[in-house]
Protein backbone atom coordinates (compact mmCIF):
# COMPACT_ATOMS: atom_id res chain seq x y z
CA UNK A 1 0.00 0.00 0.00
CA UNK A 2 2.96 2.28 0.78
CA UNK A 3 4.64 2.05 -2.43
CA UNK A 4 1.49 2.29 -4.41
CA UNK A 5 1.03 5.78 -2.63
CA UNK A 6 4.70 6.78 -3.02
CA UNK A 7 3.85 6.01 -6.63
CA UNK A 8 0.56 8.04 -6.78
CA UNK A 9 2.45 11.03 -5.36
CA UNK A 10 5.67 10.42 -7.49
CA UNK A 11 3.27 10.43 -11.21
CA UNK A 12 1.77 13.58 -9.31
CA UNK A 13 4.98 15.44 -8.89
CA UNK A 14 6.33 14.51 -12.68
CA UNK A 15 3.23 16.25 -14.16
CA UNK A 16 2.96 19.34 -16.16
CA UNK A 17 0.08 20.40 -13.61
CA UNK A 18 2.81 20.03 -10.64
CA UNK A 19 5.38 22.38 -12.82
CA UNK A 20 2.86 25.08 -12.51
CA UNK A 21 4.15 25.69 -8.71
CA UNK A 22 7.47 25.36 -9.75
CA UNK A 23 9.41 28.72 -8.98
CA UNK A 24 8.01 31.27 -11.85
CA UNK A 25 6.18 29.08 -13.61
CA UNK A 26 2.96 30.67 -13.27
CA UNK A 27 4.16 32.59 -15.87
CA UNK A 28 3.01 29.60 -18.13
CA UNK A 29 -0.51 30.20 -17.15
CA UNK A 30 -0.72 33.55 -18.14
CA UNK A 31 0.22 32.28 -22.08
CA UNK A 32 -1.85 30.02 -21.64
CA UNK A 33 -4.90 32.49 -21.25
CA UNK A 34 -3.68 34.38 -24.03
CA UNK A 35 -3.47 31.14 -26.41
CA UNK A 36 -6.90 30.69 -25.45
CA UNK A 37 -8.03 33.73 -26.10
CA UNK A 38 -6.83 34.03 -29.45
CA UNK A 39 -8.48 30.75 -29.88
CA UNK A 40 -11.80 32.14 -29.12
CA UNK A 41 -10.78 35.47 -31.61
CA UNK A 42 -10.61 32.96 -33.88
CA UNK A 43 -13.00 30.73 -34.13
CA UNK A 44 -16.15 33.19 -32.09
CA UNK A 45 -14.55 36.11 -33.63
CA UNK A 46 -12.98 34.56 -37.11
CA UNK A 47 -10.28 37.14 -36.73
CA UNK A 48 -8.28 35.62 -39.58
CA UNK A 49 -8.41 32.16 -38.56
CA UNK A 50 -6.36 31.09 -40.80
CA UNK A 51 -3.59 32.58 -38.89
CA UNK A 52 -4.60 32.88 -35.85
CA UNK A 53 -5.75 29.84 -34.68
CA UNK A 54 -2.47 28.13 -36.02
CA UNK A 55 -0.56 30.48 -33.39
CA UNK A 56 -2.85 30.37 -30.95
CA UNK A 57 -2.88 26.42 -30.98
CA UNK A 58 0.83 26.33 -31.14
CA UNK A 59 1.42 28.80 -28.24
CA UNK A 60 -1.26 26.54 -26.01
CA UNK A 61 1.09 23.60 -26.73
CA UNK A 62 4.78 25.10 -26.19
CA UNK A 63 3.73 26.50 -22.39
CA UNK A 64 1.89 23.61 -21.41
CA UNK A 65 4.84 22.27 -19.07
CA UNK A 66 6.87 19.12 -20.23
CA UNK A 67 5.23 19.08 -23.31
CA UNK A 68 9.01 19.49 -24.91
CA UNK A 69 7.19 20.05 -28.62
CA UNK A 70 9.99 22.42 -28.86
CA UNK A 71 12.96 20.39 -27.40
CA UNK A 72 16.30 20.52 -29.26
CA UNK A 73 17.95 17.22 -29.80
CA UNK A 74 20.10 16.23 -26.61
CA UNK A 75 22.22 13.22 -25.38
CA UNK A 76 21.04 11.61 -28.59
CA UNK A 77 17.87 11.96 -27.56
CA UNK A 78 15.20 13.09 -30.42
CA UNK A 79 13.45 16.57 -30.34
CA UNK A 80 9.84 17.90 -30.24
CA UNK A 81 8.20 17.83 -33.25
CA UNK A 82 7.68 21.32 -33.72
CA UNK A 83 11.47 21.99 -33.03
CA UNK A 84 11.97 20.20 -36.54
CA UNK A 85 9.10 21.98 -38.22
CA UNK A 86 10.61 25.28 -36.94
CA UNK A 87 13.58 25.14 -38.83
CA UNK A 88 11.92 25.90 -41.92
CA UNK A 89 11.32 29.32 -40.28
CA UNK A 90 14.42 29.51 -39.22
CA UNK A 91 16.46 28.94 -41.98
CA UNK A 92 14.48 31.57 -43.88
CA UNK A 93 12.89 28.58 -46.33
CA UNK A 94 8.85 29.00 -45.30
CA UNK A 95 8.93 32.32 -46.01
CA UNK A 96 9.44 32.78 -50.05
CA UNK A 97 7.59 29.62 -50.52
CA UNK A 98 4.76 31.63 -48.75
CA UNK A 99 5.09 34.58 -51.03
CA UNK A 100 5.16 31.85 -53.98
CA UNK A 101 1.79 30.96 -53.12
CA UNK A 102 1.09 34.67 -52.46
CA UNK A 103 2.60 35.37 -55.25
CA UNK A 104 -0.01 33.20 -57.17
CA UNK A 105 -3.07 34.45 -55.24
CA UNK A 106 -2.40 38.24 -56.12
CA UNK A 107 -3.63 40.43 -59.25
CA UNK A 108 -1.52 42.87 -60.01
CA UNK A 109 -4.05 44.31 -62.36
CA UNK A 110 -5.24 47.16 -60.23
CA UNK A 111 -1.41 48.42 -59.68
CA UNK A 112 -0.70 48.05 -63.39
CA UNK A 113 -3.61 49.63 -64.20
CA UNK A 114 -3.57 52.60 -61.84
CA UNK A 115 0.76 52.68 -61.28
CA UNK A 116 -0.18 56.00 -59.14
CA UNK A 117 -1.04 53.60 -56.20
CA UNK A 118 2.78 52.34 -56.29
CA UNK A 119 2.97 55.73 -54.31
CA UNK A 120 0.27 54.57 -51.33
CA UNK A 121 1.95 51.37 -51.06
CA UNK A 122 5.54 53.07 -50.65
CA UNK A 123 4.24 55.54 -48.22
CA UNK A 124 2.36 52.74 -46.17
CA UNK A 125 6.15 51.94 -45.42
CA UNK A 126 7.22 54.70 -43.36
CA UNK A 127 5.64 53.40 -40.17
CA UNK A 128 8.79 50.82 -40.68
CA UNK A 129 11.09 53.22 -40.46
CA UNK A 130 9.23 55.03 -37.29
CA UNK A 131 9.76 52.07 -35.30
CA UNK A 132 13.45 51.64 -36.54
CA UNK A 133 14.46 54.75 -35.09
CA UNK A 134 12.29 54.04 -31.67
CA UNK A 135 13.90 50.79 -31.50
CA UNK A 136 16.91 52.46 -31.68
CA UNK A 137 16.29 55.06 -29.11
CA UNK A 138 14.89 52.11 -26.38
CA UNK A 139 18.81 50.52 -26.98
CA UNK A 140 17.76 48.00 -29.49
CA UNK A 141 21.09 47.32 -31.97
CA UNK A 142 20.86 48.03 -35.61
CA UNK A 143 19.73 44.38 -36.58
CA UNK A 144 17.20 44.33 -33.91
CA UNK A 145 15.80 47.77 -34.63
CA UNK A 146 15.61 46.71 -38.10
CA UNK A 147 13.54 43.58 -37.36
CA UNK A 148 11.26 44.82 -35.01
CA UNK A 149 10.38 48.00 -38.02
CA UNK A 150 9.77 45.18 -40.11
CA UNK A 151 6.17 44.17 -37.89
CA UNK A 152 5.09 47.80 -39.63
CA UNK A 153 4.80 46.47 -43.19
CA UNK A 154 2.30 43.91 -41.34
CA UNK A 155 3.94 41.06 -43.92
CA UNK A 156 4.58 38.04 -41.13
CA UNK A 157 6.83 36.17 -44.19
CA UNK A 158 8.78 38.93 -44.50
CA UNK A 159 8.95 40.14 -40.65
CA UNK A 160 10.32 36.05 -40.03
CA UNK A 161 12.42 36.28 -42.99
CA UNK A 162 13.75 39.20 -41.80
CA UNK A 163 14.57 38.71 -38.30
CA UNK A 164 16.20 35.48 -39.11
CA UNK A 165 19.04 36.84 -40.96
CA UNK A 166 19.16 40.03 -38.34
CA UNK A 167 18.02 39.15 -35.02
CA UNK A 168 17.04 35.40 -34.45
CA UNK A 169 16.85 35.67 -30.86
CA UNK A 170 13.97 37.83 -31.33
CA UNK A 171 12.03 35.89 -34.22
CA UNK A 172 9.66 34.50 -31.74
CA UNK A 173 8.38 37.86 -30.41
CA UNK A 174 8.18 39.82 -34.08
CA UNK A 175 6.98 36.79 -35.56
CA UNK A 176 4.14 36.52 -33.10
CA UNK A 177 3.62 40.28 -33.12
CA UNK A 178 3.24 40.92 -37.05
CA UNK A 179 0.57 37.88 -37.53
CA UNK A 180 -1.24 39.15 -34.53
CA UNK A 181 -1.52 42.46 -35.60
CA UNK A 182 -2.53 40.67 -39.33
CA UNK A 183 -5.19 39.73 -37.69
CA UNK A 184 -6.21 42.17 -35.97
CA UNK A 185 -6.26 44.28 -38.99
CA UNK A 186 -10.04 45.22 -38.89
CA UNK A 187 -10.06 46.24 -34.83
CA UNK A 188 -6.97 48.39 -35.71
CA UNK A 189 -7.75 50.20 -38.93
CA UNK A 190 -10.87 51.65 -39.06
CA UNK A 191 -10.94 53.99 -36.15
CA UNK A 192 -7.41 55.51 -37.64
CA UNK A 193 -8.39 55.44 -40.86
CA UNK A 194 -11.78 57.56 -39.24
CA UNK A 195 -9.95 59.50 -37.44
CA UNK A 196 -8.24 61.02 -40.29
CA UNK A 197 -10.34 61.08 -43.15
CA UNK A 198 -13.89 63.40 -43.32
CA UNK A 199 -17.54 61.46 -43.89
CA UNK A 200 -17.43 63.39 -47.60
CA UNK A 201 -13.65 61.63 -48.35
CA UNK A 202 -15.10 58.22 -46.94
CA UNK A 203 -18.46 58.31 -49.97
CA UNK A 204 -15.90 59.22 -52.47
CA UNK A 205 -16.83 56.82 -55.53
CA UNK A 206 -13.79 56.02 -57.98
CA UNK A 207 -13.94 55.60 -61.86
CA UNK A 208 -13.66 51.87 -62.70
CA UNK A 209 -9.93 51.32 -63.30
CA UNK A 210 -9.06 50.18 -67.17
CA UNK A 211 -8.75 46.71 -68.52
CA UNK A 212 -5.20 45.22 -68.20
CA UNK A 213 -4.11 43.08 -71.28
CA UNK A 214 -2.55 39.68 -70.32
CA UNK A 215 0.60 40.52 -72.16
CA UNK A 216 1.14 43.28 -69.37
CA UNK A 217 0.39 41.03 -66.42
CA UNK A 218 2.93 38.56 -68.20
CA UNK A 219 5.87 41.17 -68.32
CA UNK A 220 4.99 42.46 -64.76
CA UNK A 221 6.30 39.74 -62.68
CA UNK A 222 9.84 39.55 -65.53
CA UNK A 223 10.36 43.29 -64.98
CA UNK A 224 9.79 43.54 -61.51
CA UNK A 225 11.78 40.88 -60.63
CA UNK A 226 14.95 42.28 -62.85
CA UNK A 227 14.86 45.43 -61.65
CA UNK A 228 14.29 45.39 -57.82
CA UNK A 229 16.98 42.54 -57.48
CA UNK A 230 19.61 44.20 -59.86
CA UNK A 231 18.92 47.10 -57.05
CA UNK A 232 18.71 45.10 -53.76
CA UNK A 233 19.89 41.26 -54.84
CA UNK A 234 18.97 40.30 -51.04
CA UNK A 235 15.52 40.57 -52.01
CA UNK A 236 15.86 38.17 -54.38
CA UNK A 237 14.39 35.03 -52.22
CA UNK A 238 10.66 37.00 -51.33
CA UNK A 239 10.62 39.50 -54.35
CA UNK A 240 12.00 36.16 -56.51
CA UNK A 241 9.37 33.98 -55.32
CA UNK A 242 6.51 36.47 -55.51
CA UNK A 243 7.01 36.98 -58.82
CA UNK A 244 7.28 33.26 -59.84
CA UNK A 245 4.14 32.28 -58.02
CA UNK A 246 2.63 35.51 -60.03
CA UNK A 247 3.81 34.31 -63.29
CA UNK A 248 2.63 30.56 -62.70
CA UNK A 249 -0.42 32.20 -62.77
CA UNK A 250 -0.45 34.52 -65.59
CA UNK A 251 1.19 32.97 -68.12
CA UNK A 252 -1.68 30.51 -68.71
CA UNK A 253 0.51 27.43 -69.27
CA UNK A 254 1.26 26.42 -65.53
CA UNK A 255 -2.38 25.96 -64.11
CA UNK A 256 -1.48 23.01 -62.21
CA UNK A 257 1.84 24.65 -60.48
CA UNK A 258 -0.55 27.75 -59.91
CA UNK A 259 -2.97 25.47 -58.09
CA UNK A 260 -0.76 23.24 -56.33
CA UNK A 261 1.33 26.46 -54.83
CA UNK A 262 -1.92 28.59 -54.13
CA UNK A 263 -4.00 25.75 -52.57
CA UNK A 264 -2.55 22.38 -50.76
CA UNK A 265 1.18 24.40 -50.49
CA UNK A 266 0.21 27.55 -49.17
CA UNK A 267 -2.02 26.04 -46.82
CA UNK A 268 0.38 23.52 -45.31
CA UNK A 269 2.95 26.16 -45.32
CA UNK A 270 0.24 28.15 -43.33
CA UNK A 271 0.20 25.76 -40.85
CA UNK A 272 3.57 25.15 -40.59
CA UNK A 273 4.07 28.88 -40.12
CA UNK A 274 1.73 29.26 -37.61
CA UNK A 275 1.88 26.57 -35.48
CA UNK A 276 5.61 26.68 -35.24
CA UNK A 277 5.30 31.03 -34.67
CA UNK A 278 3.58 30.29 -31.72
CA UNK A 279 5.73 27.51 -30.35
CA UNK A 280 8.41 29.78 -29.85
CA UNK A 281 6.19 31.87 -27.46
CA UNK A 282 7.52 30.00 -23.93
CA UNK A 283 6.41 31.88 -21.05
CA UNK A 284 9.97 31.97 -19.59
CA UNK A 285 11.55 33.95 -23.09
CA UNK A 286 8.26 35.71 -23.73
CA UNK A 287 6.82 37.46 -20.95
CA UNK A 288 10.24 39.88 -20.26
CA UNK A 289 9.86 43.64 -20.71
CA UNK A 290 12.00 44.02 -24.01
CA UNK A 291 8.80 41.74 -25.65
CA UNK A 292 6.63 44.47 -24.31
CA UNK A 293 8.35 47.09 -25.69
CA UNK A 294 8.74 44.98 -29.26
CA UNK A 295 4.93 44.36 -29.23
CA UNK A 296 4.62 48.49 -28.32
CA UNK A 297 6.73 49.28 -31.42
CA UNK A 298 5.28 46.96 -33.51
CA UNK A 299 1.32 48.42 -33.17
CA UNK A 300 3.13 51.89 -32.96
CA UNK A 301 4.75 51.12 -36.26
CA UNK A 302 1.42 49.48 -37.89
CA UNK A 303 -0.78 52.63 -36.76
CA UNK A 304 1.97 54.96 -38.82
CA UNK A 305 2.09 52.95 -41.27
CA UNK A 306 -1.84 52.94 -41.74
CA UNK A 307 -2.19 56.14 -41.21
CA UNK A 308 0.39 57.68 -43.76
CA UNK A 309 -0.86 55.13 -46.05
CA UNK A 310 -4.37 57.32 -45.75
CA UNK A 311 -2.18 60.73 -45.24
CA UNK A 312 -0.62 60.02 -48.87
CA UNK A 313 -4.45 58.80 -49.81
CA UNK A 314 -5.35 62.28 -48.68
CA UNK A 315 -2.51 64.55 -50.82
CA UNK A 316 -3.41 62.20 -53.48
CA UNK A 317 -7.28 63.14 -53.44
CA UNK A 318 -6.83 66.64 -53.50
CA UNK A 319 -4.39 67.01 -56.13
CA UNK A 320 -6.75 64.77 -58.56
CA UNK A 321 -9.67 67.29 -57.27
CA UNK A 322 -11.51 64.24 -55.76
CA UNK A 323 -11.07 61.56 -57.68
CA UNK A 324 -9.07 59.19 -55.10
CA UNK A 325 -10.87 57.92 -51.65
CA UNK A 326 -8.02 58.28 -49.60
CA UNK A 327 -9.18 55.11 -47.54
CA UNK A 328 -7.32 52.94 -49.77
CA UNK A 329 -3.75 54.05 -48.67
CA UNK A 330 -4.56 52.16 -45.37
CA UNK A 331 -4.31 49.13 -47.76
CA UNK A 332 -0.85 49.89 -48.58
CA UNK A 333 0.28 47.80 -45.64
CA UNK A 334 0.90 44.47 -47.28
CA UNK A 335 -1.75 42.25 -45.44
CA UNK A 336 -3.25 40.86 -48.75
CA UNK A 337 -6.20 40.56 -49.02
CA UNK A 338 -6.99 41.84 -45.56
CA UNK A 339 -6.65 45.31 -45.93
CA UNK A 340 -8.08 45.77 -48.88
CA UNK A 341 -11.06 44.27 -47.50
CA UNK A 342 -11.30 46.76 -44.37
CA UNK A 343 -10.92 49.61 -47.36
CA UNK A 344 -13.88 48.53 -49.05
CA UNK A 345 -16.14 47.70 -45.60
CA UNK A 346 -15.24 51.31 -43.89
CA UNK A 347 -15.77 52.68 -47.42
CA UNK A 348 -19.44 51.02 -47.35
CA UNK A 349 -20.33 52.16 -44.16
CA UNK A 350 -20.77 55.79 -45.20
CA UNK A 351 -22.03 55.06 -49.08
CA UNK A 352 -23.36 51.47 -49.45
CA UNK A 353 -23.05 51.85 -53.89
CA UNK A 354 -19.27 52.13 -53.23
CA UNK A 355 -17.00 49.70 -54.16
CA UNK A 356 -13.17 50.48 -53.36
CA UNK A 357 -12.21 46.50 -53.28
CA UNK A 358 -10.08 46.63 -56.73
CA UNK A 359 -8.84 50.05 -56.33
CA UNK A 360 -7.43 49.57 -52.23
CA UNK A 361 -6.05 46.12 -54.27
CA UNK A 362 -3.50 48.53 -55.93
CA UNK A 363 -1.64 49.87 -52.86
CA UNK A 364 -2.05 46.56 -51.07
CA UNK A 365 -0.44 44.28 -53.49
CA UNK A 366 2.34 47.85 -53.94
CA UNK A 367 2.72 47.44 -50.23
CA UNK A 368 3.72 43.71 -50.11
CA UNK A 369 6.58 44.95 -53.01
CA UNK A 370 7.24 47.65 -50.49
CA UNK A 371 8.04 45.55 -47.31
CA UNK A 372 10.15 43.06 -49.39
CA UNK A 373 12.50 46.09 -50.69
CA UNK A 374 12.31 47.73 -46.85
CA UNK A 375 13.66 44.22 -45.46
CA UNK A 376 15.87 44.06 -48.49
CA UNK A 377 17.49 47.37 -47.08
CA UNK A 378 17.76 46.16 -43.79
CA UNK A 379 19.64 43.34 -44.90
CA UNK A 380 21.50 45.38 -47.10
CA UNK A 381 22.66 47.59 -44.75
CA UNK A 382 22.75 45.66 -41.63
CA UNK A 383 23.84 42.22 -42.93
Amino acid sequence: MHTIVETLIGFAQTSGFAQFFVDDNWKYIIMIIVALGFIYLAIAKKYEPLLLLPIAFGMLLANLPLSGVMNPPENGEVGGLLYYLYQGDHLGIFPPLIFMGVGVLTDFGPLIANPKSLILGAAAQFGIFVAFLGALLLGFDFNEAASIGIIGGADGPTAIYTSTKLAPHLLSTIAVAAYSYMALIPIIQPPIMKLLTTKEERAIKMEQLRPVSRKEKILFPIVVSILVILILPSTASLIGMLMLGNLFKESGVTQKLAHHASEAMMYILSIFIGITVGATTNASEFLTFGTLGILALGLLAFAFSTASGVIFGKIMCRLTGGKINPLIGAAGVSAVPMAARVVQNVGKEENPNNYLLMHAMGPNVAGVIGSAVASGIFLTLFK
